[in-house]
């Protein structure tokens, strides 16, 4: 089983949008599994303070090395060989490849970051790998968790209606995904594209290889090389 362990100031945010849709269903059925550890528990003084300023001085706070590590080391068994996550706009971009593999292993312990960031010694010292879903900033890593958690749970078996129903979209071949069209056959004068209604399933294929590579160019050039 897939068993997901977040590390979050903010437990009580999930499941939220993952125990719905596919997501919930799985979760409801065994097919994965999540818990939530609360950083806070481990916490300093009466308010149980996990935060304090930046060494060298700067805006916002930062979280302790000694109190992250205390959850961490609280939370996770000796031997469990999971990837340690920590969700940061300075991580490397997640990709599809990337999720593949995190869904065909055994699950994944997720950081969830806030204020101004992590104390680098404790990433260091425990071995995290920071991940990044996009060029822009958010107020914590939860979100950004949510989104890592969704894209890996929709891949594993069992969760999707037809297995071959992600081996066609964005990124899975290097490509954007052709257009997709259905009922009605025309719909405010805009028709549905005459090969796909034809029957040629080898024009058709021909049809949406071409159609994926022109958004590819027109859109994600880099994905081109």
């Amino acid at each position: 089983m897939f068993q997901a362990s977040i590390f979050t100031l903010y437990p009580d945010m999930f499941p939220g949008p993952l125990g719905a849709s596919l997501s919930g269903d799985a979760l409801a059925r065994g097919v994965w599994a999540l818990e939530t550890r609360n950083i806070r528990e481990h916490g300093q003084g009466r308010h149980r303070a996990v935060d304090d300023t930046p060494a060298g001085g700067g805006p916002g706070m930062v979280i302790r090395a000694d109190i992250l590590a205390a959850s961490l080391d609280a939370g996770i068994l000796e031997g469990d060989t999971r990837p340690r996550l920590l969700m940061s706009p300075r991580g490397r971009p997640l990709t599809q490849a990337r999720v593949r593999d995190l869904a065909a292993g055994p699950g994944v312990v997720v950081v969830c970051g806030r204020f101004e960031g992590v104390d680098e010694r404790v990433i260091e010292g425990r071995g995290l790998e920071e991940v990044s879903i996009g060029d822009y900033v958010l107020s914590g890593g939860e979100i950004a968790a949510m989104v890592l958690l969704d894209a890996c749970v929709r891949l594993l078996p069992g969760v999707m209606g037809k297995l071959a129903s992600g081996s066609e979209e964005s990124f899975e071949n290097g490509l954007l995904e052709y257009p997709h069209y259905t009922r009605p056959r025309e719909w405010e004068g805009r028709a549905i594209p005459e090969i796909l209604l034809s029957g040629d399933h080898a024009k058709i294929e021909k049809w949406r290889r071409a159609e994926a590579e022109r958004l590819t160019r027109e859109r994600r050039p880099d994905l081109l090389g």
